[in-house]
């Protein structure tokens, strides 16, 4: 028998070449090879390796610390092959054959299936159908099992220890692969490695999160194809920022560690850390009216303020608003006050503006569904669109996410309709779509809403809420996911900004009846910062696109089958705004943390420096022609709207365009409300700032025995499309749903 060498290795694959780490396709098939002959600190060069062809040896066995990170063709057919679970150490793989090995089973064939989560045809034949039923169906069906029998008969012991850890776990592990019964016989040693798996991540998402992240999970099916991202950008009283790669001037120049009491004026991101197995996919978990999962009302007593207007004398920060700005154009012109008037003639009816109260506040995404965690971050929340959006009453569900969670929330009673967990996730962003489900038999296809949510994995995960099930998942990046949006008109195109300085179009498609879906990528946009926001023109979602990122605002063509058909572009323009005239090495007013259309045609956008909210034109700044040298134009400014004085970033402003309303939240708890059809009487007077409608107080909730929340940053807000319900995020993990006072 001839053993493994280079030389062997070079003579054997195809093309020729000189070096082992070039090979593409390698053939060594018929050798009567043993896995013992597999070389992994050989084999292991072969990083370009895309085919690989063993078929007709003797192996029982792949070598368990192989790394192929580019193989997608493997052919182990006519072997000896046993230990399936030695696979995971390719997983990329996406053909795989394994015909005439005799002591292969189909519960083999099931793992192989989870172990390789790209695999799309086995022996030939295409198993998308069957992989993904047991990715993602099977393994919920199991998990909601597992966590059945936790929640029956176990509990954390007290004081936790490494000793009773290990002994809980064994005999959790036990009972679950004994108690929990799914599928045919032919596959029970399949379900009963799949539970072991599962209940072992399920009580480490419990007891160690933070470890968990750093790779110690019992699972490390896809340890070799996931790379370390960072994640979001955030507060943090304990980590420094050892690997952080900053932008234009970040907030990380600030300290991250302040003294415990004093204000802290930074956001960042922290240290880079291993990514964690991934979880099976679809791990669904319902939550109706779980009774740590409600409002804090249970523990918190609700003390609802008055709702102030903001004082006519403005703060610090604000003085500086009340004059014009240098170059700055509002009340420019009478033609831009036609502009104004036009956009707004179709709100006439909203003449008066609406008064909210707070309704309820949960703390639907506490860790370990402990209502003492005030520290797990809110990033992005969104209404379930409606087939028609003026049908009476509007939605009153709203999407959430933050920490390894994403709940569906009922406006109208506090109640957690659902909840998803992925463990060792940190989600950042969600989206809702609707797209075609198609039903067989003849039968017409019907629209179905979904949702996407993405974050620190690079994973994007897609939900279907109404049959409470996570159906599939897509790599979209190697780094963190920052932002999601879907096209309002194409509801099979979504984009997703990553911290990797990418934005990439994707087809999701539709889906059939058992979840089966195709994604395909369409266009990747280059920016130069991390995007923190998406907007597609109203009327134009399939041909622009503007992304609000670290260091500006910036335009692309997004257009596809035309003359500029590269799939890779990069900006067409940057639009700039005079706040940036003041800028000097302590004031650095590039990062937009905030964007989002009024109108078709006004949008609203803010840096969290500048103490104003910018509404400009977007037809008439695209219409001017940038410069041939740097590609800026100036924005055409129609009106500043004064907000707070601070120095925290990512607090995202959100528009409801059917009630004319603008509302951002600030770094105390508030949230700065503006009617923006009281804009016809003030917006061109000497240039002065439009002042807020409303200022809604932090409702200061009462913690028993603790006293009084103080009022936390507000990381995003939604609205529904007639404003009957809005949802604040914060970042000590309280959603606030504020509702109509239709008493005022």
């Amino acid at each position: 028998m001839e053993k493994i060498t280079e030389k062997l290795l070079l003579e054997k694959c195809s093309p020729k070449t000189n070096k082992l780490e070039q090979i593409k396709t390698l053939n060594l098939s018929k050798m009567a090879l043993k896995h013992q002959d597999l070389s992994v600190k050989l084999l292991s060069r072969l990083q370009s390796l895309e085919r690989l062809d063993l078929s007709g040896n003797r192996l029982q066995e792949l070598p368990k610390k192989l790394k192929l990170p580019a193989l997608r063709y493997l052919d182990l057919s006519d072997n000896q092959m046993e230990d399936v679970t030695t696979l995971e150490s390719v997983c990329g793989v996406e053909e795989l054959k394994m015909e005439d090995n005799l002591y292969i089973t189909v519960s083999d064939n099931y793992k192989m299936m989870v172990l390789l989560p790209n695999l799309r045809i086995f022996n030939s034949k295409d198993v998308t159908t069957t992989a993904n039923h047991v990715r993602f169906i099977y393994s919920e069906n199991l998990r909601t099992r597992i966590v059945a029998v936790w929640e029956k008969s176990f509990s954390l012991p007290d004081p936790i220890t490494a000793e009773s850890m290990s002994a809980l776990e064994t005999k959790f592990v036990n009972v679950a692969r004994q108690q929990v019964k799914y599928g045919p016989n032919s596959v029970s040693d399949f379900t009963k490695w799949r539970v072991e798996i599962l209940a072992k991540e399920y009580l480490l998402s419990l007891t160690e999160p933070k470890d968990e992240a750093e790779g110690k999970g019992s699972n490390k099916t896809q340890e070799n194809c996931c790379a370390s991202t960072p994640t979001k950008r955030r507060q943090t009283d304990s980590e420094t920022e050892d690997n952080i790669t900053p932008g234009k001037r970040p907030c990380a120049d600030l300290p991250a560690s302040p003294a415990p009491g004093s204000a802290q004026k930074s956001r960042v991101r922290p240290r880079l850390q291993a990514l964690p197995a991934s979880p099976a996919p679809g791990g669904a978990q319902k939550s109706r009216g779980h009774p740590r999962l409600q409002e804090l009302t249970q523990t918190v007593r609700m003390s609802p303020r008055k709702v102030v207007r903001p004082p006519s004398t403005p703060t610090r920060g604000q003085r500086g608003a009340e004059s014009p700005r240098r170059g700055s154009k509002v009340g420019q012109s009478e033609e831009d006050e036609e502009v104004c008037k036009k956009e707004f003639k179709a709100k006439e009816l909203h003449t008066e503006p609406v008064h909210l109260k707070p309704l309820h506040v949960l703390q639907c995404h506490s860790k370990q569904d402990n209502s003492e965690d005030f520290s797990t971050q809110l990033w992005a929340c969104a209404f379930q669109p409606l087939p028609d959006s003026t049908g009476a009453g509007g939605s009153r569900l709203v999407a959430t996410c933050g920490g390894d969670s994403l709940c569906v929330i009922d406006c109208e009673t506090g109640m957690v309709m659902k909840k998803y967990k992925v463990p060792g996730e940190e989600f950042f962003s969600l989206a809702w779509s609707t797209v075609l489900m198609s039903r067989g038999g003849g039968a017409s296809a019907q629209h179905c809403s979904i949702l996407a949510a993405g974050g620190k994995r690079g994973l994007v995960k897609l939900i279907h809420p109404r049959n409470n099930v996570a159906y599939g998942e897509f790599r979209a990046s190697r780094k963190a996911l920052s932002v999601l949006r879907f096209n309002h008109h194409q509801g099979n195109f979504l984009f997703t900004g990553s911290y990797d300085n990418k934005i990439v179009m994707w087809d999701i498609g539709g889906v059939d009846g058992q979840y089966n879906f195709k994604v395909n990528q369409l266009l990747m946009l280059e920016v130069s910062a991390t995007p923190l926001h998406i907007c597609l023109p109203p009327k134009s979602p399939n041909v622009h696109l503007l992304t609000a990122c670290e260091d500006g605002l910036h335009f692309y063509n997004t257009q596809l089958g035309t003359t500029n058909s590269s799939k890779s572009r990069s900006k067409e323009m940057e639009i700039t705004f005079p706040i940036y005239k003041k800028e000097d090495k302590d004031n650095d007013y590039h990062t937009i943390d905030g964007l989002s259309f009024l109108t078709d045609d006004i949008v609203a956008s803010k840096n969290y420096m500048h103490g104003s909210i910018y509404l400009w034109s977007w037809s008439r700044t695209k219409a001017q022609r940038p410069d041939k040298k740097n590609n800026e134009v100036c924005a055409v400014v129609l009106a500043e709207l004064q907000w707070a004085s601070t120095e925290i970033p990512y607090l995202a402003l959100n528009t409801c365009p059917g009630q004319a309303y603008i509302v951002c939240g600030d770094d105390k708890g508030r949230l700065w409300t503006y009617h923006v059809t009281d804009l016809q009487k003030n917006t061109f007077q000497a240039g002065k700032p439009v002042l807020p409608t409303e200022v809604l107080e932090w409702p200061a909730p009462m913690r028993t025995g603790l006293g009084q929340v103080e009022g936390p940053s507000i990381n995003s807000v939604a609205m529904d499309p007639e404003l009957n319900f809005l949802v604040a995020l914060s970042d000590k993990n309280m959603v606030i749903v504020w509702t109509r006072d239709e008493s005022s």
